[in-house]
């Protein structure tokens, strides 16, 4: 009579009322009879096979050792649901099919800002205030530019000597990486990192990547304002942590240390949630909510 469980297949639920995000890994996500499964095992004698509210999810993270169907994509792409492949714990992101939400909002509200000058700069403004803590009175982008690259050395060498580091200045040849010194091989490993949490963040809210209010070349701008946000307190803790343990004679590599320490630092501090705040924040979303808020009453 009905495909799928109780016909639902056909029901669409706005993003605002789902659950937001869902982490699955090592494992095939397929379609079983019209619904949505995960199957962990499958090369063992007892396959356990989830079924997954895929309707009810804003955003699936698919993770290493998975796989996924024709059938589970084509299911998610009727139904409005985004899919991620990522690194382990959300360390790296490589793609994000389909992303159709059903609410345009965030992307509007950050097409409207980036396209207005004056507001564009508040929003920069903002963002530089919650990195610095204080508001600067400045309104020039370069010169903002200027004071946070000044303050950001002295942020490394504090942050450095906290963790009993040696350190002699941020270093990077893009042509051998493997050339600096430990410290900055740390640094890099967890930018990356930390870049990969901000485009899930950045994705599951169908916001614009290619526009930043600081950042301005990348067709990742965005994403690489939202990482920067995060610096002080997950990305440089993640790569000094990873560098002292690196003095302390650990044996693994540094990239595999960062991923780690990601790891962990992710789910204690619950940084792709507050990633997502902090986005709603800058784009100053309660505006919007608001002012539908009176139009309502």
């Amino acid at each position: 009579m009905l495909k799928g469980r109780l016909g639902l297949e056909t029901a669409r639920f706005p993003h605002a009322d789902r659950h937001g995000l869902l982490w699955l890994e090592r494992g095939e996500l397929c379609v079983v009879d019209g619904c949505l499964h995960f199957v962990r095992g499958s090369d063992t004698l007892t396959p356990r096979a989830d079924q997954v509210p895929h309707q009810t999810v804003s955003m699936i993270l698919l993770g290493p050792g998975s796989s996924v169907t024709h059938d589970a994509l084509r299911l998610l792409a009727r139904h409005g649901t985004l899919m991620a492949a990522v690194g382990a714990d959300g360390v790296r992101a490589y793609t994000a099919p389909p992303l159709m939400p059903d609410r345009s909002d965030v992307a509007r509200r950050q097409a409207a800002l980036w396209g207005n000058p004056r507001r564009r700069v508040s929003v920069a403004r903002h963002m530089y205030a919650l990195r610095l803590g204080e508001v600067l009175p400045h309104r020039d982008l370069d010169t903002l530019r200027g004071i946070e690259g000044s303050r950001v050395k002295i942020m490394y060498k504090l942050i450095a000597d906290r963790h009993g580091i040696e350190w002699n200045g941020r270093h990077y040849d893009r042509a051998d990486p493997t050339a600096a010194d430990i410290p900055n091989q740390a640094l890099n490993h967890a930018a990356t990192a930390v870049q990969a949490a901000a485009a899930i963040a950045v994705q599951s809210l169908a916001a614009l990547p290619p526009l930043g209010f600081i950042h301005e070349d990348s067709g990742q701008s965005f994403v690489l304002d939202i990482a920067d946000l995060f610096r002080e307190t997950v990305t440089l803790q993640i790569a000094f942590s990873t560098a002292k343990r690196m003095a302390g004679g650990a044996e693994e590599t540094v990239d595999r240390l960062v991923r780690r320490e990601a790891a962990q630092v992710f789910r204690k501090q619950q940084v792709i949630p507050s990633m997502i705040d902090k986005i709603k924040q800058v784009l100053r979303m309660e505006e919007i909510d608001g002012a539908c808020d009176d139009r309502g009453t």
